[in-house]
């Protein structure tokens, strides 16, 4: 067998590993979660890596370099999911680090840092209202507020992890000194369209966009919807549909911004009731700061315009806020150089969705490879990338591994 293929075997012996028999669940700290750290701590040993489990969940396999005390590339993301979700989304990323470095063992490449294989729980945070807790406490950014999140039955994160045989008080000591870690790098499906636009497949990320989340409340009044003239109506959904539309023309306003209303709720809504009170949710992503919070200011603004001009008050709060991650320019760099020795372009783009990496912003240097997925699906079960495009990533990955001493 083939590296590729016995990666997309492993991908789905872990599909298999499921909360939920009717698809792939696999929450942070479930018994599913378990069983996938036991199946992939063995695949890490098999292939010479020695094995433990911090106290934040994540699975570390290690591979010592040639000098002690040498400096650590990290490679991983995550094995945990969403509900009812695909199988390449997040393991991709952990197997294929443990095959590349299965290759470059069975040739005889020794190399002069330590590499350690991340396998990550809690990258999707449907579990419990906070996420990235383990890729945080390896960056040192770990909140201890996290562990008193509670999840749909009333456990708290503290519990479930003494549950799965973790130790909270140790997770601190997960941190990593940056000055002892040459970078991470990602290797993820893009979980969206752009490669497959452009028949390719592989990618280099630019950046993690940053993010802004919140919600806009339009009070209008309420009124019989046969006997209040149009000119004397103070529409709350109105308005709100009209805001919708100026949130997508201003997110259309900038290359790789995005603006999004994804919820839109009518309180006490009828279809004889001119609505009196609406809801909106309001996502801004962009790999620039800058040009998300100047769409965050002009989104705001038009809110106002329009309530003002259709005489219903407004207001938006941002409850969310995340900045942008850019990637490394000396990994993307050796990332490059990669592609190119495995004959491919060395392409370019942002990831719109968040990541482990991004929690290494400011910390220590990141880098991500994009795979195409079909369709740019990502999040359902027809989630999808060619064992041909996965066998691409992996000569990419050991390439860069192995010239990576060189070049650092």
């Amino acid at each position: 067998m083939n590296g590729a293929a016995r990666i997309v075997a492993r991908l789905n012996e872990l599909n298999r590993l499921s909360d939920d028999e009717a698809g792939l669940t696999r929450l942070t700290l479930s018994p599913a979660h378990k069983s996938a750290v036991d199946v992939v701590s063995s695949w890490m040993q098999d292939v010479g890596l020695a094995t433990r489990l911090d106290g934040a969940a994540t699975l570390v396999g290690r591979l010592e370099g040639l000098s002690p005390g040498a400096r650590t590339l990290m490679l991983g993301s995550h094995i945990d999911s969403v509900r009812n979700a695909g199988m390449f989304d997040g393991p991709l990323g952990v197997v294929i680090a443990i095959e590349a470095l299965d290759r470059l063992r069975a040739r005889g490449v020794a190399l002069p840092f330590a590499v350690e294989v991340l396998a990550f729980g809690d990258e999707e945070g449907v579990r419990f209202s906070t996420s990235l807790t383990g890729s945080r406490a390896i960056a040192g950014a770990f909140d201890e507020a996290a562990l008193e999140t509670r999840d749909f039955e009333g456990v708290s994160r503290r519990q479930a992890l003494i549950a799965f045989g973790c130790d909270p008080s140790s997770i601190t000591q997960a941190a990593r000194d940056p000055a002892d870690v040459l970078g991470y790098v990602e290797v993820h499906i893009e979980q969206g369209p752009v490669l497959e636009a452009n028949d390719l497949p592989l990618g280099i990320v630019t950046a993690i966009n940053g993010a802004s989340r919140g919600e806009i409340v339009v009070t209008g009044a309420a009124g019989h919807s046969g006997t209040l003239p149009m000119s004397m109506r103070r529409d709350a959904a109105a308005a709100g549909a009209e805001i919708i539309l100026a949130v997508e023309e201003i997110g259309a306003g900038k290359p790789d911004l995005v603006a999004t209303v994804g919820r839109f709720e009518i309180r006490n809504g009828a279809v004889n009731v001119v609505p009196g009170h609406a809801r909106l949710s309001i996502d801004v992503r962009s790999p620039s700061d800058e040009d998300r919070a100047a769409a965050l200011a002009k989104i705001d603004a038009r809110v106002q315009e329009i309530a003002a001009r259709r005489s219903v008050r407004a207001e938006m709060t941002i409850s969310y806020d995340m900045p942008a991650a850019p990637c490394d320019h000396a990994l993307m760099g050796s990332l490059e150089r990669a592609l190119e020795r495995c004959g491919h372009a060395a392409f370019h783009l942002p990831s719109g969705a968040g990541h482990d990496a991004m929690s290494f912003r400011d910390r220590m240097p990141l880098a991500m490879l994009f795979v195409r997925c079909r369709g740019g699906v990502s999040h359902r079960p027809d989630e999808f990338a060619s064992e041909a495009d996965i066998a691409s990533a992996l000569a990419v990955l050991e390439d860069f591994i192995e010239t990576f001493g060189a070049e650092a």
